[in-house]
């Protein structure tokens, strides 16, 4: 069954918007991508700020099929992980398919904090304002900003 699929997906370390267009095109079934936001980090040791986004799919993979496409995606970045949210290439993560709730060790659908951050809710709200609780406010522009390529 095809259903509507949500992942998130940031970078910290090095060329953040290559990795993440990288990723991108490398995710199957992705139908739609939110513009990217400049965003400082959370928790974990000082770092330097992130880009994310989110991208919607539209698929008949499952959660833990999901998964796997994100880790895929992390290891072509030959993302790290060496501290919780410490620096990184890249992170991907499931956020929500619609229908499907997962309770497991490693995978929590729908993400456990992903109504806790603005760096998510802001990006889903462009492809999914459904989703995203009617009594959230946007975030300061302190704390998530339009990315701005430079020109190189």
């Amino acid at each position: 069954m095809t259903r509507r699929a949500f992942l998130g997906l940031g970078s910290n370390i090095g060329d953040r918007e290559g990795h993440l267009r990288h990723a991108i095109d490398r995710i199957p079934d992705v139908v739609r991508v939110s513009a990217f936001w400049e965003t400082l980090p959370v928790g974990g040791p000082e770092q330097d700020n992130f880009l994310n986004c989110v991208v919607q799919l539209m698929t008949d993979r499952t959660a833990r099929q999901l998964l796997a496409v994100c880790r895929e995606r992390e290891a072509d970045a030959e993302r790290i992980r060496v501290e919780r949210w410490g620096p990184r290439t890249l992170d991907v993560d499931v956020l929500w398919i619609d229908g499907e709730t997962v309770d497991e060790h490693d995978l929590v659908v729908p993400h456990p904090r992903m109504f806790e951050r603005a760096f998510v809710l802001t990006p889903l709200r462009e492809l999914a304002p459904d989703v995203v609780p009617d009594d959230y406010v946007d975030a300061p522009l302190s704390d998530v900003w339009p990315y701005a390529p430079t020109e190189g």
